[in-house]
């Protein structure tokens, strides 16, 4: 399985399977650092049969799940927003973030809809949005899938 994490202290978590197609997802409030440094280990071993972990943001909440991935064994890597915005964006959607944001959205929800994934009860928070995306991301990246599926470049 592949888990991607948009960082903050309100992460966004998107689980993949090995065949490409969302699992799970969620947003978590982890409100402090120190919270955060004691959940991502967590977090990760609540995840059994993880192989990869893809982060997306930098800095210290970069490193704190970075070492965690790490101590787990997994094979992790940090990317910006750019990395999976410009394959998985138009360039119209990445004009601004708040455009890129709302495009996330839309991109979550094929995947969420194509993957056969519970849909969501509430509206989708912007970071569980942007690590369903960069999950979709890390799995075409992995080769677990061969490319987008064309209903969610469709969307």
């Amino acid at each position: 399985m592949l888990l991607a994490v948009d960082l903050g202290l309100r992460t966004g978590l998107a689980l993949y399977g090995r065949d490409g197609r969302l699992v799970s997802y969620r947003s978590q409030n982890l409100g402090t650092r120190a919270r955060l440094r004691r959940a991502a280990g967590s977090v990760l071993n609540n995840h059994a049969g993880v192989e990869r972990l893809v982060l997306e943001g930098g800095g210290d909440i970069a490193e704190i799940w970075k070492r965690a991935g790490e101590r787990a064994g997994l094979r992790v890597r940090v990317v910006d927003a750019e990395t999976w915005r410009r394959p998985l964006l138009l360039p119209r959607e990445r004009r601004s973030g708040a455009d890129a944001k709302a495009a996330a959205d839309g991109l979550a929800r094929a995947v969420i809809e194509w993957s056969g994934a519970p849909r969501p009860k509430v509206p989708l928070r912007h970071d569980v949005a942007e690590a369903i995306a960069v999950g979709l991301w890390g799995v075409v990246r992995a080769g677990w899938l061969d490319g987008v599926p064309e209903a969610v470049r469709r969307r």
